[in-house]
């Protein structure tokens, strides 16, 4: 294998590299032995039509496909180890020579990591972030908890009220026919869950136990079911029960029920102490974000469109894999949402050159604030991690390579340099 390089503009590069013509006979004559069973000839038996005669009926060039094939990756993976360049993209494949005799050569063009001229950083302005918390807030959040242990009560006597559950049957109608799941015999459905179409909850407030009503609502331009798309339906209802939440008395014992303490004042105050934790951890990611966000737009970098697309590419198959987590394909999930994968990546391409900003411009600053992580500091990490997971550290240690420890020295100095802004920021 033979490379050259040549560096184009806008940290783009194309690396020509070349294969001799030995190693492509040989990936020639290993794809023909590959194919050789499933080819038929009349006067030979099954698999044992010379090579030379099916190049001659169906052209030369009929393993070339499964030869580049074969050839590519590796050929692609020495040029890689051997240029000197900081490659952060996937290649562009182009073969530009494939024939018998020859060598074999083709071109990847990739792009590599842009410099970044840092620009202000130190001093930030950010917006000043309160961690008060009034008596309001603290009521609100009991009353949470009192919501979520709450009693469902039947009701007689009233018609349904906003966030009542009822019981009840419906079926739709368009144009005066019923359609297909547009039915539902006792159905349990919390008014203002907005489970269903918009409007069609709204509609039975007021709505007395027993008596029937019409429901009249417009389905969405983008319902999942593209025959009742923007269709005006009727929905004849009838509710047959009605319930509401019964809330607990606040008092010492909803304290010692829903807490570790014994009084309401003890539950209060910690109440009170989470939220203000929670507003303090609120606080400080507002920070990061706004100090980031001005370290980036004060930086210059080119970023090359090849780098925002294999980041993007990334980002969906970190998303297929968390469906696949969940039980779902990109397949069913694009036909849950009605997206296609070209969709997909264009509405990802933005967080994917934000994100690459980011990590450029972090960097940057570690390497200008001279932020490093010793080997102490990884033991420190790999000692919390071994803890989460209940397992020994020195196993866990066994498990994580050099090149998984560097991942995890840079994550750190990322993180070190995001606090480094954070401490020197002003607020306003």
């Amino acid at each position: 294998m033979s490379l050259q390089v040549e560096k184009l503009e806008k940290n783009m590069a194309k690396l020509t590299i070349e294969v001799s013509a030995d190693e492509l006979e040989k990936a020639l004559q290993n794809a023909y032995k590959k194919q050789k069973n499933k080819i038929s000839m009349p006067g030979f038996r099954k698999g044992k039509v010379p090579r030379q005669m099916v190049e001659k009926m169906y052209g030369a060039d009929v393993f070339y496909e499964d030869a580049a094939n074969a050839l590519i990756p590796q050929a692609y993976s020495e040029a890689y180890d051997e240029c000197d360049l900081q490659i952060v993209s996937q290649p562009e494949i182009d073969i530009t020579q494939i024939e018998k005799g020859k060598p074999f050569i083709f071109t990847a063009l990739v792009a590599t990591r842009p410099e970044v001229t840092l620009g202000e950083y130190k001093g930030l302005e950010v917006d000043k972030v309160s961690t008060r918390v009034t008596q309001k807030e603290v009521d609100a959040k009991i009353q949470e908890e009192a919501g979520k242990n709450a009693r469902t009560v039947a009701v007689e006597g009233r018609p349904v009220k906003d966030g009542d559950e009822v019981v009840l049957d419906f079926e739709g109608f368009v144009d005066g026919e019923a359609f297909e799941g547009g039915k539902g015999e006792n159905y349990s459905l919390t008014i203002g869950s907005g489970t269903f179409i918009p409007g069609f909850e709204d509609q039975l407030i007021g709505v007395e136990a027993e008596k029937e009503v019409e429901v009249k609502v417009t389905f969405p331009e983008e319902y999942h079911a593209e025959n009742l798309q923007g269709k005006d339906a009727v929905f004849k209802c009838t509710v047959h029960e009605i319930k509401e939440k019964e809330l607990p008395e606040i008092d010492d014992e909803f304290a010692a029920e829903v807490s570790e303490f014994d009084t309401l004042d003890e539950y209060k105050a910690d109440v009170k102490a989470k939220i203000k934790e929670e507003k303090a951890k609120e606080g400080k990611a507002k920070k990061e974000d706004q100090v980031i966000a001005k370290a980036i737009e004060n930086a210059t970098m080119e970023i090359p469109e090849l780098m925002i697309k294999t980041q993007a590419r990334q980002q969906m198959d970190n998303f297929a894999q968390n469906l696949m987590s969940q039980g779902l394909t990109m397949e069913q999930y694009a036909q849950f949402t009605g997206m296609t994968a070209d969709k997909m990546m264009e509405q990802m391409l933005p967080s994917a050159e934000k994100n690459i900003k980011t990590r450029l411009v972090l960097e940057a600053i570690a390497k200008a604030e001279n932020i490093e992580i010793s080997d102490e500091k990884i033991d420190e990490k790999l000692a919390e991690m071994a803890k989460s997971y209940d397992m020994e550290v020195e196993k866990l240690k066994e498990l994580v390579g050099e090149a998984e420890k560097q991942q995890m020295k840079d994550d750190m100095a990322v993180q070190e340099a995001i606090d480094f802004l954070v401490e020197n920021a002003v607020e306003k």
